[in-house]
């Protein structure tokens, strides 16, 4: 359950982000914690969201959350990455899961099947390729929905 004040949080903290270059991803209020604990993530989509990311947005969001006063009591503020995403988007992703495994979704059946599973090998323009127990394929690019990464073993 969404705590109250989070959507009068987000309003102030989005325009925030912006300024700074970054999105608001989540905000979420801890009141079962003592002191309770406001915790931001936020993603800098030009590159990989930093420890600097997140001290330019605490030391800015904090200044305008005490002047706005809508928490009364003391609490903690967190502001942190998401994380890794398990949905593979930039050319980065695409390297640095080289050989994991991955689940590719298509909008329309290849050679039969329209959900993929194997060890990520690389893209290019054209193609998704998966490594199947050995065997290469290669996905159609303009087909691929999604690609995320997997911890099925049968790859």
């Amino acid at each position: 359950m969404v705590h109250p004040l989070v959507p009068q949080i987000i309003d102030l903290t989005q325009p925030i982000a912006e300024d700074l270059g970054l999105e608001v991803v989540s905000a979420v209020f801890k009141t079962n914690q003592s002191p309770p604990v406001l915790r931001i993530d936020v993603r800098n989509p030009q590159h990989d969201t930093g420890l600097e990311d997140c001290e330019r947005m605490s030391t800015a969001l904090e200044a305008v959350l005490d002047a706005a006063d809508i928490i009364p009591d003391a609490y903690v503020l967190e502001v942190s990455s998401p994380g890794v995403s398990e949905t593979l988007a930039s050319d980065r992703d695409f390297s640095v899961f080289k050989g994991f495994p991955v689940e590719v979704q298509l909008s329309e059946p290849h050679r039969g099947k329209q959900t993929w599973v194997g060890k990520l090998a690389g893209r290019d323009q054209d193609s998704i390729y998966l490594n199947q127990k050995g065997k290469a394929i290669a996905l159609p690019r303009p087909l691929v929905e999604w690609v995320k990464l997997s911890d099925r073993s049968e790859v």
